[in-house]
């Protein structure tokens, strides 16, 4: 996977999760404002309801009243014809002549005055009632006015009844007069309201804390819940009580100081899936860009290591191909000396590259957990001498000087000679490969609590802050700049850190670029 596509896919990648979360962001928002205004709908049904019944009990509290009062008059009411309509039709062709009369007649009701905590002469109430007549006439004349002249209608319908709409015109007009010259407190009780209120958002699923007042020209009066707040988001109003004229002096106030925390807890359940679904997409997304990250890096450590692996047999192979070729020489075959030269030199080169082969099947095993590690009490000190041994030839090669300052008195770990050699026997050979100059080491120990701490310190080319942190990765090696001698293919340091681990131990590394570095070792003793 070239770069260019390698960017162009987390580019893409990144701009779709972008994408569905700004997506989950739009829907949610939407949501709330659908529920908003869906909520906001319904408490307007619900006081306008509201509202709708106040008017209506107070109506029929007065209703009952005047019928009271209309029965306990006891006598024949008075009758005023108020209107008399007539109206004829005459088709010329079937000589059938139509004529419709209405009267509206109003009935007086005398109430006692015994009837009222005040004194009056009389008091009345009108009733109205109406009479309609239909009369169908067949061939018969009728005089220019065009009402009949004792004559015999061949169709006559009559109709009477109450005339509902003046009654009630007339009742409504009264009570709103009688209704508005009392106290509020009188009309409507907060017991009651909040009864009506609560009743009403039941029915419409509104199922959360509500707050009420009735304000009176902009004002609160004494007709209000307890926690009352108006808050102008949550409150929504209406007028109520209205006069004949039309005057809305009382307002009904509905707050609602929960609201929000309402709406949200209907969209809290698909709201959580889909913030689940998210975090996992995101999961997935950062999982999949690691591992593409990873693979990248797998790929080039690969291609190091294999350029790696092939240079340090190529100098081998090649050596001892020179040497074979230099024994099959007829002047050289027969020189004894030379013969067992070369011989070494092929025995020489052959264990460098079985070393190699060793040191990654080492690896291979540790990370299989199939290296039997066998732990024994031994001087630490001694291992750290045994080390030295290995490299002496290689650092005398150098002009190299090693000092030893051993300062810890505890000295006993339960370890394994052989792999814990190869710990020290590692750090000890980067630090001579990483020394431009003559190499110089020191090896320190000391006590802290129950613990041994082994300290190399070199005067090599050092590392940065990024390398620091990687170099006990498995085929990590940092770039040498000038030092194009450096061999290897990253694999001892990663080594040092499992056999360190495996003895329930620590390693890290101090180390500042060109001054050098040092290798920290702890190691717990045996008490």
């Amino acid at each position: 996977m070239n770069k260019l596509f390698f960017r162009l896919l987390v580019m893409l990648m990144s701009l779709s999760l972008i994408g569905i979360i700004l997506v989950q962001v739009y829907w949610f928002n939407n949501s709330f404002k659908n529920n908003d205004e869906q909520f906001k709908f319904h408490v307007k049904q619900v006081i306008g309801n509201v509202a709708d019944k106040l008017q209506n009990r107070e109506a029929y509290s007065f209703y009952d009243k005047y019928n009271h009062y209309k029965d306990s008059t006891g006598k024949i009411p008075k009758r005023d014809d108020l209107l008399e309509f007539y109206y004829v039709q005459k088709n010329p062709r079937t000589n059938k002549t139509i004529i419709y009369s209405n009267s509206i007649i109003s009935e007086d009701f005398k109430i006692s005055s015994g009837l009222f905590d005040k004194k009056f002469d009389t008091e009345s109430f009108k009733n109205f009632n109406s009479k309609r007549v239909t009369e169908v006439y067949n061939n018969n004349k009728l005089d220019n006015s065009g009402l009949q002249q004792s004559l015999i209608p061949d169709v006559k319908i009559e109709k009477s009844g109450n005339l509902d709409v003046l009654d009630n015109a007339q009742f409504e007009i009264f009570f709103k007069d009688i209704a508005s010259a009392m106290p509020l407190q009188e009309r409507i009780s907060k017991e009651v309201l909040r009864e009506l209120i609560k009743k009403e958002l039941e029915e419409y699923g509104v199922k959360t804390k509500f707050e009420f007042a009735i304000y009176s020209n902009g004002l609160a009066t004494k007709v209000k819940s307890d926690e009352f707040n108006y808050d102008k988001e949550a409150t929504y109003s209406i007028p109520i009580f209205t006069d004949n004229e039309g005057n809305e002096k009382y307002k009904l106030l509905v707050t609602f100081p929960h609201k929000k925390k309402f709406l949200l807890s209907e969209l809290v359940s698909i709201t959580i899936l889909s913030i689940i679904f998210t975090l996992i997409i995101i999961i997935a997304y950062t999982s999949a860009l690691n591992q593409l990250i990873r693979q990248r890096q797998i790929s080039e450590i690969k291609t190091d290591f294999i350029n790696n692996m092939t240079h340090e047999f190529k100098t081998p192979i090649a050596t001892i191909n020179l040497a074979l070729d230099a024994i099959r020489n007829p002047k050289i075959i027969d020189d004894r000396e030379k013969v067992f030269k070369y011989l070494d030199m092929i025995r020489d080169e052959n264990k460098r590259m079985h070393a190699q082969v060793e040191n990654v099947l080492r690896i291979s095993k540790l990370e299989k957990k199939e290296l039997n590690i066998i732990k024994e009490s031994t001087n630490v000190e001694e291992i750290i001498n045994d080390a030295i041994e290995h490299v002496n030839l290689i650092l005398e090669d150098r002009n190299g000087s090693l000092n030893l300052h051993f300062g810890a008195l505890r000295k006993t770990v339960l370890l394994n000679d052989v792999h814990f050699t190869n710990v020290i026997v590692n750090i000890l050979e980067n630090a001579i490969k990483y020394s431009p100059d003559i190499p110089k080491i020191d090896i320190y120990t000391e006590n802290i609590k129950d613990m041994v701490i082994i300290k190399i310190k070199d005067n090599g080319v050092g590392m940065s802050k990024i390398a620091q942190k990687r170099i006990f990765e498995k085929f990590y090696r940092e770039h040498t700049g000038d030092i194009h001698n450096v061999k290897g293919h990253g694999l001892g340091l990663a080594y040092v850190k499992r056999i360190v681990e495996d003895h329930n131990g620590q390693v890290y590394v101090e180390s500042e670029k060109g001054k050098g570095s040092t290798f920290i070792i702890k190691l717990p003793l045996i008490n």
